[in-house]
């Protein structure tokens, strides 16, 4: 009796040595992927391949990449094909946010995060979502986020390039219906991963109850293995999903994202003695 299919060509996972993406590595793995993990550290890619290929027998290749720098989405395409690497499942999940009012932002950090979150999000799905209409099966899974329901004061511009994520991507799954390829977007709530200490929200109140990053990882799987075009994940964000989509006033969405802002202002105040 013959065993598992394994899964065909490897699955390209950006942002794969922290959180949802580390986790999404090892769980891929485990279901018998051949991957290519990308990501900036090379000796946490390093070793994380090499403990994923001797765990699970599986394939493993990674290559350490800036992908907030311009280009480097066709520098990641043209590695793949000149490694002929045949990549038929794609996973966006490299991505950060800065949680500071814009008047109190840098410039500088807004600018290489929408170039990572928005730019080249959108030309990986450009360049593979190509390559697998011609070879007729693929799968593209773009991590998102809760936040692109609502305006998000003190995160704007996240909140919003978390909304182009998922329009742009709810967009390119209905160009899609019909080749054997998909795109799914994938909305998860406040995780437990690296993201909160970047965007310095270590200790909000709303980063309480995070889900963790296996769990999310386990959706995101799931949803995009299936084709699916937009998963909210956990039961109380399907609900603020679906109240944010149906407000009769955008002045409300906007007055409760405002009230988290100032709670923000008040563990920071009492964080300093205040």
């Amino acid at each position: 009796m013959s065993g598992p299919t394994k899964p065909r060509g490897f699955a390209l996972i950006t942002g794969a040595s922290n959180g949802i993406g580390l986790e999404l590595a090892h769980l891929m793995a485990q279901r018998g992927h051949d991957l290519l993990l990308v990501a900036r550290s090379a000796d946490r890619l390093a070793t994380l391949a090499s403990g994923l290929q001797l765990e699970h027998g599986v394939t493993v290749r990674h290559l350490a990449l800036d992908l907030a720098a311009p280009g480097a989405a066709k520098t990641l395409h043209s590695y793949c094909q000149s490694e002929n690497l045949p990549v038929s499942i794609l996973v966006n999940n490299a991505g950060y946010g800065d949680y500071k009012p814009v008047a109190e932002a840098d410039a500088g950090v807004l600018g290489d995060m929408l170039q990572l979150n928005v730019v080249t999000l959108t030309e990986l799905s450009c360049l593979f979502a190509s390559d697998f209409k011609r070879q007729g099966f693929g799968r593209i899974g773009n991590i998102g986020s809760i936040s692109a329901f609502q305006p998000c004061p003190g995160m704007a511009s996240y909140g919003a390039s978390k909304g182009y994520v998922m329009q742009f991507t709810e967009a390119l799954h209905a160009e899609l219906r019909g080749s054997g390829v998909t795109a799914t977007v994938i909305n998860p709530g406040f995780t437990d991963t690296g993201f909160n200490a970047r965007a310095e929200m270590v200790g909000h109140s709303i980063t309480k109850g995070a889900a963790q990053a296996k769990d999310v990882a386990q959706v995101a799987y799931e949803a995009m293995m299936a084709g699916q075009m937009n998963r909210v994940v956990g039961f109380v964000n399907r609900l603020w999903a679906q109240s944010a989509q149906f407000s009769p006033s955008r002045h409300m969405l906007l007055w409760v994202a405002q009230w988290h802002l100032r709670d923000r202002s008040k563990s920071k105040a009492n964080s300093a003695g205040w």
